[in-house]
């Protein structure tokens, strides 16, 4: 048994489910994300090996860039990281589920190419022969080869923009959201490598264990939910029959709102699930339809 296997636990084996967690930029969201599906997370004094209320589960923290090595050598059952590391590393995982959560936002990551505002080049094709700086070497490699264009990757241990504004490197390879912090430095985007959103990730093994692929699936199903669930609202309230049709004419919902008669009374239950951002415009409209009662509750999961 390696060093890494025993730093995590084991190889994987038993009734534990052996689940990374993200550690860096996206970890407070990860950790949110688990507790919103069911699962407290406490990372306490022992940072790296967080405790779990849950007997079947057992977590790590491990950084993303190293997270699918971890998973498809078996040191880990499943895990979330990136779809860029995934294919940085060239990992054999089964991919199961796509998450839409991020630590600033539901936009996905961007892998750009970014050189100077004020340089010749415009297109991918014109880097033939330059020096390219990112964190992203091996997938950058290969989708320059991929492309047809010969250059020269080398690995950048932080700061890559500032590589191109002072001409270490004639380009780079950044991820980013936005865009804004690369426009601010005085560099422009040029191409569009990839975008990449968190992924739950399992070992093949793993995945071919009756237990363990239940037990993924679960955690899977109740992410999802949690995450779906996010910015969005119940909304309940009592209207009288007369003016039922108006309310649900003007109530979003996921499908169709939930309408009950109230006991030996002409007035109606209604319950929906709503954004967020619509509820400070909603129940002004809905009280002018003759709406009483109205209560909002937040949301943990939506399935």
């Amino acid at each position: 048994m390696d060093d890494q296997t025993t730093m995590f636990g084991g190889n994987g084996e038993g009734k534990i489910l052996k689940v990374g967690i993200p550690k860096g930029s996206l970890e407070e969201a990860t950790i949110d994300l688990f507790q919103k599906a069911g699962w407290r997370i406490n990372r306490g004094s022992r940072n790296y090996f967080p405790s779990v209320d849950d007997d079947e589960l057992g977590c790590s923290l491990v950084r993303a860039q190293e997270m699918s090595r971890f998973v498809e050598e078996g040191i880990l059952d499943a895990g979330i990281t990136g779809r860029d590391w995934i294919l940085e590393n060239d990992s054999d995982v089964e991919w199961v589920e796509e998450l839409t959560y991020s630590k600033t936002s539901n936009r996905p990551a961007r892998w750009v190419l970014i050189v100077p505002r004020n340089s010749p080049y415009n297109a991918i094709e014109d880097l033939a022969g330059k020096r390219i700086s990112t964190e992203l070497v091996q997938f950058t490699k290969r989708y320059f080869q991929e492309k047809g264009v010969d250059v020269r990757v080398d690995y950048s241990w932080g700061t890559t923009e500032a590589k191109v504004v002072e001409g270490i490197a004639d380009a780079a390879v950044e991820v980013t959201e936005t865009g804004s912090t690369i426009k601010a430095h005085g560099l422009k985007i040029i191409h569009e490598l990839m975008q990449s959103r968190p992924y739950l990730i399992a070992n093949r093994d793993a995945w071919r264990n009756p237990e363990k692929r239940r037990k993924i699936k679960v955690l899977a199903m109740l992410l999802k939910g949690a995450e779906k669930a996010m910015g969005m609202v119940g909304i309940k309230l009592n209207v009288h029959g007369d003016r039922l049709d108006e309310v649900i004419s003007i109530l979003p919902s996921l499908n169709a709102p939930t309408v009950a008669s109230l006991h030996q009374s002409d007035w109606y239950s209604v319950e929906s699930v709503v954004s967020e951002e619509v509820v400070r415009s909603l129940i002004p409209r809905l009280l002018e339809c003759g709406a009483e009662g109205i209560i909002e509750y937040p949301l943990n999961k939506v399935i």
